[in-house]
């Protein structure tokens, strides 16, 4: 996969949609995986460990401590 390709497929996520998880509500039952919270204060990216689903905070987004 191109970096063009890895990037257009990121999941844009508010202030409003955190703490972040994956999987999303989103996506299809029958290809979940355990939840995992994704920690998005350092540079406002996080990548799924299990799928490799990237979540990218949307421009002017601020992550705020939890």
């Amino acid at each position: 996969m191109t970096q063009a390709a890895h990037t257009a497929s990121a999941i844009e996520l508010d202030s409003k949609d955190l703490p972040a998880y994956c999987p999303n509500p989103a996506m299809p039952v029958w290809s979940s995986h355990p939840r995992v919270f994704l920690e998005m204060s350092h540079g406002g990216e996080a990548k799924c460990p299990y799928c490799g689903t990237v979540y990218r905070m949307k421009p002017g987004a601020v992550v705020h401590g939890h």
